[in-house]
């Protein structure tokens, strides 16, 4: 492999930008010999002429422009290591503080986050279990630095940092009437079925209202919480259907004990998980390693729902 002399492609770098030998030695206050030889020893490196002279003007041949982007792709990662080595010297203390949908958590408190405290001992972390609503609303409030919500509406006071694709699912119990359906469901083939619904406040409780809303009739829910556990064990129990996304039954999934009913209810399919942060106010450098952390180690972050094995 062939190793090029960084000081060589230094001077070709201030030859292409001062136009003369003369003028990029007096730059780099390097006697003019000097960076000739240099030059020629590149030359018989690459056994190719790197530059021409043309009366007192200079300039890079094809063979020296291919070596100038070189050179500035390695200025350039250098940069970048020198940026992420300040920031690693940096993560010395400070807090992040988050709000988060109850059915993340689980995926968040198990390896990623276990991890994360490992790797940054010194950051300490606070999270809040809330609702789309109230998520929001601690954003505004300040209380917070950023906020993974689930089917939260558009908001002009908050910048989206990532968001995936999780729809909301109909979830039923192993061997419930509706898995054995050939044909996606419709709202109106719920209607009569056990039924458990999660409150409003919550962007799972809206998105199904505004599916309500759209069919022009009410569901008539057995159970009505504010808990996405009571959900899952409403199903787990055998006692009816509900919705929820894939993601925060994925445990109960691969070990048989619920399905994923196929439905044909368009404004389900549309929901995502986003995270959000209020516009104007910058992540501090904690926060944002967090957030990277996250995107790269979470299952909801990392991938679209459709992505993610089962």
């Amino acid at each position: 492999m062939h190793h090029f002399n960084i000081r060589a492609l230094e001077y070709l770098n201030a030859l292409s930008k001062y136009g003369s030998l003369r003028k990029a030695s007096k730059m780099l206050n390097v006697d003019p010999a000097a960076v000739s030889r240099m030059l020629s020893q590149l030359e018989d490196q690459v056994e190719m002429k790197v530059w021409e002279r043309n009366n007192r003007q200079s300039y890079l041949t094809e063979a020296g422009n291919e070596l100038l982007n070189h050179y500035r792709t390695i200025i350039r990662g250098e940069a970048t290591v020198l940026t992420q080595l300040t920031k690693l010297k940096n993560l010395t203390g400070g807090s992040v503080s988050i709000a988060i949908g109850e059915g993340f958590i689980t995926n968040l408190v198990s390896e990623p986050m276990q991890t994360f405290m490992t790797r940054y001992p010194d950051i300490n972390l606070s999270i809040e279990i809330a609702g789309a609503l109230d998520a929001v609303k601690m954003l505004e409030d300040q209380q917070i630095d950023f906020a993974i919500t689930y089917a939260a509406a558009p908001h002009p006071k908050l910048r989206t940092h990532v968001e995936r694709s999780h729809p909301l699912e109909l979830i039923a119990p192993k061997g419930h009437f509706l898995t054995m359906k050939e044909t996606p469901v419709t709202l109106q083939e719920i209607k009569d079925v056990s039924l458990a619904l999660i409150d409003t406040s919550t962007g799972m409780g809206r998105l199904v209202k505004h599916a309500e809303q759209m069919s022009h009739f009410n569901l008539q829910p057995k159970l009505q919480t504010n808990s996405v556990t009571a959900l899952t064990n409403f199903v787990v129990a055998g006692l009816g259907v509900t919705f929820m996304p894939k993601l925060t039954v994925l445990e109960e999934i691969e070990s048989g004990r619920i399905e994923v009913v196929p439905t044909e209810i368009e404004v389900l399919s549309k929901a995502t998980v986003k995270v959000q942060s209020l516009k104007g106010r910058e992540l501090s450098l904690q926060a944002e390693t967090f957030l990277d952390f996250l995107m790269e180690n979470t299952s909801f972050l990392r991938s679209d729902a459709h992505a993610i094995v089962l």
